[in-house]
This record gives C-alpha cells, sequence and structure tokens, in this order.
C-alpha cells in the first residue's frame, strides 16, 4: 500500500499498491482480509512506521514499513505503474 498524497500516487506508484487514506481505510477493510504480507510505503520510510504499527493494532500480521519508502523502491528498479 502507499500512503503518499494523491497527486503523487496518481503519477506513479509501486505495482498493484493500494492507495492508503484516512478516508479510503474503510475500504481496504472490506477489500483485504487479515492475510499478511502488507508492505506500506511512503515518501522516504519514515511514515510508513506509524501506519504500519497502526495496522497491527488493528489486527493485521505480518505488515512492513518499506525501507527508503517509494524512492528505495525506484532506486531497486522494482515494477511501478504510471499515469494513473
Amino acid at each position: 500500500m502507499d500512503i503518499r498524497d494523491l497527486p503523487r500516487f496518481s503519477h506513479s506508484h509501486p505495482q498493484g499498491a493500494f492507495h492508503l487514506t484516512n478516508q479510503s481505510f474503510g475500504e481496504f477493510q472490506q477489500k483485504y482480509d487479515y492475510e499478511p504480507p502488507i508492505i506500506v510505503s511512503c515518501y522516504h520510510g519514515v511514515s510508513s512506521r506509524n501506519v504500519a504499527q497502526f495496522l497491527v493494532e488493528q489486527g493485521y500480521d505480518e505488515v512492513y514499513s518499506l525501507i527508503g519508502g517509494f524512492a528505495g523502491w525506484v532506486q531497486a528498479d522494482l515494477p511501478i505503474e504510471n499515469g494513473f
């Protein structure tokens, strides 16, 4: 999942990522069960730690904060989706 702002998420994001916001959390809960793993990405890997902890507190298992965030994802040449 990607927690960056909508314009940045819309420009590009990890392939298959769900855009998580305060408003979309209910949709996330309906679409995704408590099956691991969940990887949370932000800009550089700082904010995602708090969201990962929140998800663990909500009962999700095996939640990870992406070290380096989306910038690290891109640097690692992992798959992204563009232009949504």
